[in-house]
């Protein structure tokens, strides 16, 4: 009887190591505090590149309201 608890206790522990391992080698993104933390492969991943584009986004709109404001004075609205 007493080797059966022994094998039942000795088989709870590699179960444990076991879950433990597999969550510390696992790599998955973790959110903590707010915060998204990168999991453990990133430096595997693919690195994306966005060309560079003006630094003032709504360059066209900006232009429409110009054109707009010039139509309304000369409109005399």
């Amino acid at each position: 009887m007493k080797r059966k608890q022994t094998i039942n206790w000795v088989n709870g522990i590699m179960c444990a190591v076991m879950l433990a391992s597999a969550a510390a080698f696992s790599g998955c993104q973790v959110s903590v505090a707010g915060q998204t933390l990168p999991s453990g492969f990133y430096f595997k991943d693919d690195i994306q590149y966005f060309r560079k584009g003006p630094e003032f986004k709504l360059s066209r709109e900006a232009a429409a309201l110009k054109a707009a404001e010039a139509d309304a004075e000369i409109l005399g609205n």
